[in-house]
């Protein structure tokens, strides 16, 4: 059972980083994309960036510039880097995981199987 673990989040104030880490657990082996989305208040969830375990990466235009997703596979661990950030970054975010070798590109929730249990981002003055 994979299994997914998200910390980092907190407060910041606009134009302040921020940096998210995803460790991932029971997966075993071969291809797979690991994501972070995010989910505001009343609205959708949305895709924010993925990444292959080859090290390919996609990134939403909302962030495109900003954020940056990485990942040290000798500690299975996912990350997003979050820089510049504003107050409609504002959102619960979440780590994804799935057995697919094309869902970090498509970045849509449906693409994946397992998900963490979200950690909050609040950007405030």
């Amino acid at each position: 059972q994979v299994q997914l673990v998200e910390s980092g989040g907190g407060s910041v104030q606009p134009g302040g980083s921020l940096r998210l880490s995803c460790a991932v657990s029971g997966y075993s082996g071969g291809g797979y994309s690991m994501a972070w989305f995010r989910q505001a208040l009343g609205k959708e969830r949305e895709g924010v960036a993925g990444i292959h375990n080859s090290g390919n990466t996609a990134v939403a235009n909302s962030v495109k510039g900003r954020f940056t997703i990485s990942q040290d596979n000798a500690k299975k661990t996912a990350y997003l880097q979050m820089n510049a950030l504003r107050p409609e970054d504002t959102a619960m975010y979440y780590c994804a995981y799935a057995g697919s070798a094309v869902a970090w590109s498509v970045l849509r929730p449906d693409r994946f199987s397992y998900w963490g249990q979200g950690t909050q981002v609040t950007v405030s003055s």
